[in-house]
């Protein structure tokens, strides 16, 4: 590895390593130093013991499309994102931001006075046209205000390095899990390059959650609410992290089988009896909720369960109707909201974005199609979307036509060249794009976890981060500012031991 940087190239992106006249930046170069040490044979027997970690913990994905269809371990490059403090500082700042005014966006929607609609920064016919936008939501309180008590939002740096957002999460934002699990496998995999870093922890992100939950309980909780965390089941693609999050949390794992509601009040079915449940961490989407309310099929929810939030019994975390917010359409009015109702500039900008139910835009984005990203509003994971630049003529005309039928469904985006960072290919590095999704909590007030989760784009070239079309990830670290403090992992002396 002592060539371990000898031929990498930025190609002219923006690059978290490497600056543009090929030096190392400043709060690389220890670790960079370090991993010269290692050789490559080294280096593949610590990528066995990451993987054997992940099998263990059952860190398995499935990528869809692949003609295998086997479970693979979820991929995890070596080489950490580093954030310097200053830098998190703007992040961890613009994120609370963020979610603090969407939150007082969708309570206004549901409980106030609409008062964003009323005033037009917004358009009426766009949040009720929106798939996430839910009436039976209406007059359903939720205390502090706190919808979105759980956020994921997606960041990615442009070719100046600048961060913006690419879009906000606020129905069900997984990845959490493999943010704590990346880091309990550094410490073990690298342990004296994590040991010689000042490393914010997230470990606590548990009792955090947990801290939220119980603040967001109902007033007829008392002063031990009851939480409990509700997945559709073992089938589902994120049941790793469902049964991860309620051991995290020292909380019941249920089903919907498991409640029942009774006079308004929601129970869980124990070996000693009912127990009332004062707040759900769901992770079922809303329309497989209630069969009551939305999906009479549905064998995943619990009937009553929303008559029970009405009744100010039973706080759903997250609410129900979170999905008109992360409307990719309604997306470009965030900066607008903010405006509105924290009285303050953006501090982390959207990408440019055009809607294409407006004539002109629409004609303009027809006109570049091949140079633009245009993806369906109510998507996530990637899939639908058209990279202009990397998309075919066929292709390219295929999603002219899909417009033009449904110019509400689509929103088009300018090309962000993604900052690339070094990632393990075989023995050496090579440059791949990477995003960023930091998680925020919202009780009482709004914290953000030290670093997030980075995904990275492992096929060369591709833009696609998202782990369900190939992507993988990478341990994030978040540089404490306070000189001469491991903040989180071994000391030097353990790290040496291991």
């Amino acid at each position: 590895m002592a060539g371990l940087l000898d031929g990498y190239r930025t190609d002219g992106f923006f690059d978290e390593v490497v600056g543009d006249d090929g030096s190392v930046r400043e709060h690389y170069q220890a670790l960079i130093q370090r991993l010269r040490g290692l050789t490559p044979g080294e280096l593949e027997r610590r990528e066995r013991i990451r993987d054997a970690l992940f099998r263990s913990a059952g860190i398995t994905f499935t990528v869809y499309g692949d003609d295998a269809g086997v479970e693979r371990t979820f991929p995890m490059d070596l080489l950490p994102r580093i954030i310097p403090a200053a830098e998190w500082a703007q992040i961890e700042a613009g994120v609370i931001q963020r979610v603090t005014a969407l939150n007082r966006f969708l309570e206004d929607l549901y409980v106030g006075e609409q008062a964003a609609v009323h005033d037009g920064v917004v358009p009426r016919w766009l949040v009720h046209t929106a798939e996430g936008f839910r009436r039976q939501a209406f007059g359903i309180p939720v205390p502090h205000a706190a919808r979105c008590l759980v956020s994921g939002v997606d960041l990615v740096r442009d070719e100046q390095g600048r961060y913006v957002v690419l879009e906000d999460n606020l129905r069900n934002p997984s990845g959490i899990s493999y943010v704590l699990e990346n880091r309990a496998a550094m410490t073990r995999v690298l342990p004296l390059a994590f040991a010689e870093q000042r490393v914010r922890p997230v470990d606590h992100y548990g009792p955090m959650l947990l801290r939220a939950l119980q603040e967001v309980a109902p007033p007829s909780a008392g002063e031990h609410p009851t939480a409990v965390v509700l997945t559709p089941g073992v089938f589902n693609a994120a049941y790793f992290e469902h049964v991860f999050l309620a051991r995290q949390m020292g909380i019941e794992l249920v089903e919907g089988r498991d409640l029942v509601v009774d006079e308004h009040v929601v129970h869980m079915r124990t070996t000693q009896g009912l127990k009332r449940v004062d707040v759900i961490y769901r992770r079922i989407d809303d329309d497989f909720l209630d069969p009551v309310v939305f999906r009479p099929d549905s064998a995943l929810g619990v009937p009553g369960l929303l008559s029970a939030a009405r009744a100010g019994n039973v706080t759903i975390a997250n609410a129900v109707g979170n999905g008109v917010a992360d409307d990719k359409a309604v997306y470009a009015f965030v900066p607008d909201l903010i405006r509105f109702y924290l009285g303050e500039e953006p501090i982390l900008p959207n990408v440019q974005t055009y809607l294409l139910w407006n004539d002109e835009q629409r004609a303009e984005v027809l006109a570049r199609l091949g140079e633009l990203v245009v993806k369906p509003v109510a998507e996530s994971g990637g899939f639908g979307m058209l990279i202009g630049p990397h998309a075919t003529d066929a292709e390219v005309a295929a999603m002219a036509e899909r417009v033009q039928a449904d110019p509400r469904g689509y929103i088009a985006q300018e090309v962000v060249g993604l900052s690339r960072h070094p990632t393990l290919v075989g023995d050496h590095l090579a440059g791949r794009h990477v995003d960023l999704r930091p998680f925020a909590i919202a009780g009482e007030t709004v914290e953000v976890v030290p670093g997030g989760l980075t995904r990275v784009a492992l096929r060369e070239g591709s833009l696609v981060v998202n782990s369900s079309q190939g992507g993988g990830s990478k341990d994030t670290w978040v540089l404490d500012e306070v000189a001469g403090v491991v903040a989180d992992g071994p000391t030097k002396e353990e790290a040496a031991a291991c």
